[in-house]
This record gives structure tokens, sequence and C-alpha cells, in this order.
């Protein structure tokens, strides 16, 4: 099998990008599974969080599937929707455009660059739940918003909020960047545990900065990451609700990996309070090559030679502003 490849990122959350419509033979989810397993490897000459599989809609411009470096498949990835939505934008010459995810069908389009001359998407966020049946999360709780968990920490409060990836999110001071404890709780709750069967995304936030976050994310499937679109995007939700940052308001979220804006509003659905999210930011393309392997043994792969964009250079120096204004914040 021959599979043309594209490494880009979001954030600094990189991916192995797949245009299914241009490989010969159908594949199957085990597959897609083994080459998650195998491509997304540190070791093995190509390396990414995850793989993002671009296919055919029925009811959209495209449809997108995530695979997580240890063969899991996410519901989605905003970091890797910007991504997909720059393919299918360029590939269909479109600005605006639809794209299918495993829960929703999520508008996305070009937007204004974060800096000069660095490609800029904005993706919507969706759907937005706080039910804790469908997280889920087992406690005897329906939602959980700024509350402790005593089986999870003694000192932390934590919200948990599905985007429609699940989250659990805790504002913390300087010091719990410091320590072990995001680490420690991040593995147990993606470990065997009772409270989160299918593991969770655990994100450590602050306010910095008028308008800023600063976003640290252990992410389901693949641990710490420079970046996770739906963490930065259900933080500046928490944000919002628990008045850190106001409702209706381009909030700059910071992460390791760069920066990126979320814009947050409060509506009525239905007589009850719903929730929007738009998650803006950069989808850089870093080299395309095609990688070569037997039909079901992706383990096996052989690697083309690779051709570079050339843009990396430029993304270096949102990454730079970003990196001085956390290590300042933080100091």
């Amino acid at each position: 099998m021959h599979v043309k490849l594209i490494k880009c990122h979001g954030s600094g959350n990189d991916f192995l990008l797949i245009d299914e419509t241009e490989i010969s033979a159908p594949l199957t989810d085990d597959i897609r599974k083994k080459m998650a397993l195998s491509f997304c490897r540190r070791d093995a000459g190509l390396g990414a969080d995850g793989l993002l599989f671009v296919s055919e809609s029925q009811q959209a411009d495209a449809k997108m599937r995530v695979f997580n470096a240890d063969g899991s498949e996410a519901s989605m990835c905003g970091n890797g929707l910007r991504c997909v939505a720059r393919y299918v934008s360029e590939k269909r010459g479109k600005d605006d455009l639809l794209i299918e995810t495993m829960k929703a069908n999520l508008y996305a389009r070009k937007a204004e660059p974060l800096l000069d001359g660095i490609p800029t998407f904005r993706v919507e966020i969706s759907p937005v739940s706080f039910d804790l049946n469908k997280l889920p999360m087992h406690i005897d709780k329906e939602v959980l918003i700024n509350e402790p968990v005593k089986a999870l920490s003694e000192d932390l409060s934590f919200t948990a909020v599905a985007v429609p990836n699940p989250h659990l999110i805790a504002f913390v001071e300087n010091e719990g960047f410091r320590s072990d404890t995001q680490k420690t709780l991040s593995e147990y709750v993606n470990g065997p545990n009772d409270i989160f069967p299918d593991g969770v995304n655990v994100s450590f936030a602050k306010p910095i900065g008028e308008n800023g976050l600063y976003v640290r994310t252990f992410e389901r499937g693949v641990g710490f990451t420079n970046a996770c679109g739906t963490a930065m995007s259900a933080s500046s939700l928490v944000a919002c609700l628990l008045r850190l940052r106001p409702f209706g308001e381009m909030i700059d979220v910071f992460n390791n990996g760069g920066k990126v804006r979320c814009f947050v509003q409060k509506i009525e659905k239905e007589g009850e309070p719903a929730y929007t999210i738009d998650l803006i930011g950069n989808a850089t393309y870093l080299y395309e090559t095609a990688v070569s392997f037997d039909d079901g043994h992706p383990e096996q792969f052989r690697i083309a030679e690779k051709k570079d964009f050339g843009e990396q250079k430029l993304y270096q120096k949102l990454e730079t502003h970003a990196k001085e204004t956390v290590e300042k914040a933080l100091a």
C-alpha cells in the first residue's frame, strides 16, 4: 500500500494528515490503528501526536477521523480540525467549510492570521455538555463545576466538561505547574480507575495578562502535548463561567507550543443556557512525503523523500512570543 502524508501542526500539536480518497484500497479501522501505532512513534522516522484521516462525506465538505498515538480514536481534535480545514479549503478552493466529525458537523473557515503569513483557521468546537453521565465521570453528582473531588485531590477544585472530548480542568497557581501533581493525577485517571472508565484529558490553567490564559494539558491517549485544541476551548469556557474572563471577548490562550484565540459566547437554547466556542489558530505544514507498506503490516513501513514546506520558521516567531509570555507569567 502506498500512502501520501502531510506532516502538520496546530500550536505544536503535530499530526500526519492522510487523504483516504487518494488511497487505492479502502482502510479498515484495524489498519488505521496499526498505522497510528507505527507512524506516530518518534523513533521511527515520522512521529506525531496522532493521525488525521480525511475522507468523503455525504453531509459536509469532508469527513475527519482522528487516531491518537496509542491507536485509540478521539471524538474530535480542535488543532487537528484546523489542519484538516486548511487541507480541504485548498483542495476545494473554498474559505468556508463544513467538516463532519464523530459527534457533529462543524464549521471551519479561513481567518485573519495570528501573525502575518501564518495560515490561520477558525473552527467550531461543539457540542458542549456538562452531563457527567455522558462524559462519563462516576461520582455522586450530575455536574461538576469548580468543586473538589476528594478521591482525586485534597487541594484542587475541578470542572468536568465534554466538547465533545471529555476534559477535567483545574485552575492553579504557579506552584501547580512546577509540581508533579498534574502528571500523577493524569496517569491515575487514564489508567484503571472507578471514576473515569474511558479516561479523560486533564488541564491545569491560569489567567495571565489582561485577556490571556495559560493551559497545559495531559491528553488522553497521548500524554503531555504542546497543545490540545479542545482543552484550550474547554478551559476558556470554564474561565468565563468562573468570571475569570468575560464572555463575548477574544481570549488569547497560551500553551507550550504557541498561542491560539478562543471566543466563547453564552446563549439561550430552548430556554436553557448554552455555549458556543470558536477556536482560532495556525494550521502549519511541515513536510510532505509518502510511505509504503505491505497490506496489513504498516509497522514495517518505508518512507519516501520528504519535501519541506518552509513554513515553520515563520511560526517560530509566534512560538517564541508565546514562550516568553508564559515564562514571565510563571516566574
